[in-house]
């Protein structure tokens, strides 16, 4: 396997829809897990399949002894609106030092860089044991996925010693990352009927500065959500109801494209329309329970950010998920928005939060990211230690004092249309991965 043929894995793992979106009763396949599973095969890694909730993982070990090194990537991707893509999201389209698809970012580049690392690795002999996880789960949350890999590890005895996980971008030594919380609220459509007229009105996203639709990446002050701009119109117009909401809504922590909200305006001068009461009263309340302050257990550069991404109607209720990111593992910490939400919508509201699994933390003088900034060093690139807003599944490992840091090629567009992976920083990852596994085994043998 030459370093090329790291876009070849590529190609056919985009090739392979790998569209994670429960809700709609869409999951990744088993195809892409065995596919991954043939790549290692090929070059010698022991590997097995596991399944949990009909969510597959590929785990690989090569080597044994100290140091321990844990490589993890995903395969599965967030959803895609083909209309909205000048290029077929499911094959790999090469323009120039680019290469456009779904997950040729997040996260397919990674998972094909760390094989054709390993397979460097391979013909080399690893002086150490070198474990590979590749999860279908991750755009969900992880818990049938990295959770499982990091249990079953622990259970073996082959705890990491470092987590090399292949799920950043931009080239950086990513040492924090907050954890992911949905907050679900629930509540009864009530039918009313007023005097007045209809009119609609479309909102858009707008990302001036960074364009992307995941939602922990979303800027207050700078970018414009268009669930809270409703919101926001709603309650600078305190007279008007709300008949109907839809909008562009994939996804828990993809923020929606467009939405557009059906209002009445009370007229007695016109005839009678009807109006939701609860979807009124729930689109007003957006607007201060965004801006719910929560007390997180460290800093982050990125504070907390609550964004209202997916709504749905059940024929009863309406149903809208929050996402929620902070540097918290405590439930807990999210109290203030449960005051906000009673404050604004009383006992009316069914609130239920979920998640809360950890939260990625290292220490920028912790041998890994020491041996990374050096790595990046003696291949000519300057080494940049950041926070990214996202969640990774690093926070299953983080918590156990197991060091652990992101990476992952330059690109851009993550999440949304175009998505695309700069094709000579992807070959560079390939050459990082491989010689910081190297560096960092022939340091435990000094």
């Amino acid at each position: 396997m030459t370093a090329l043929d790291v876009l070849e894995i590529l190609k056919e793992l985009v090739e392979i829809n790998t569209v994670n979106q429960p809700d709609k009763g869409i999951k990744p396949s088993i195809e892409a897990a065995k596919y991954i599973r043939a790549r290692l095969n090929d070059i010698g890694v022991k590997t097995e399949l596991i399944e949990k909730e009909g969510f597959y993982s590929v785990l690989g070990i090569m080597g044994s002894g100290e140091p321990i090194i844990l490589f993890l990537a995903h395969y599965d991707t967030v959803p895609v609106d083909p209309s909205k893509w000048k290029y077929d999201p499911f094959k790999l389209t090469m323009v120039n030092d680019r290469a456009y698809g779904r997950g040729a970012l997040d996260d397919k580049s990674n998972v094909a860089a760390i094989i054709a690392a390993l397979n460097k690795i391979s013909s080399e002999g690893a002086n150490g044991t070198i474990i590979s996880a590749f999860t279908g789960d991750e755009e969900i949350g992880g818990r049938r996925g990295s959770a499982v890999i990091r249990d079953l590890l622990i259970e073996r005895g082959l705890k990491p010693n470092y987590l090399i996980n292949g799920d950043g971008h931009g080239m950086y030594i990513i040492v924090r990352r907050r954890n992911a919380f949905r907050v679900q609220l629930k509540i009864k459509s009530i039918k009313r009927v007023v005097k007045g007229r209809k009119f609609k009105v479309r909102f858009e996203a707008k990302t001036p500065i960074y364009e992307t639709r995941h939602a922990a990446y979303f800027m207050p002050g700078v970018d414009l959500h268009p669930v809270i701009a409703a919101s926001y119109y709603l309650r600078t117009h305190p007279e008007l109801k709300v008949s109907s909401l839809r909008g562009d809504f994939l996804k828990s922590n993809v923020v929606p494209e467009w939405v557009e909200v059906e209002f009445v305006e009370p007229s007695i001068e016109d005839g009678e329309v009807a109006y939701d009461d609860g979807l009124t009263a729930l689109l007003r309340s957006i607007v201060p329970i965004v801006r719910a302050p929560a007390s997180p257990e460290m800093y982050s550069d990125y504070g907390v950010s609550i964004t209202p991404n997916m709504y749905r109607f059940d024929g009863e209720n309406h149903v809208l998920n929050l996402d929620v990111r902070a540097m918290t593992s405590r439930k807990e910490a999210l109290k203030p928005i449960e005051i906000a939400v009673r404050e604004n919508l009383g006992d009316r509201v069914e609130l239920g939060v979920y998640g809360g699994s950890g939260y990625l933390y290292t220490s920028r003088a912790s041998k890994l990211v020491v041996m990374a900034c050096r790595v990046l060093e003696e291949m000519g690139i300057e080494p940049f230690i950041v926070e990214m807003a996202g969640a990774s599944d690093s926070r299953y490992f983080s918590p156990l004092g197991i060091e652990a840091i992101d990476f992952g090629p330059k690109g851009g567009n993550l999440h949304g249309p175009n998505e695309y992976v700069e094709i000579k920083s992807l070959i560079k990852t390939v050459e990082f991965y491989h010689k910081l596994a190297l560096k960092l085994m022939e340091h435990e043998h000094q």
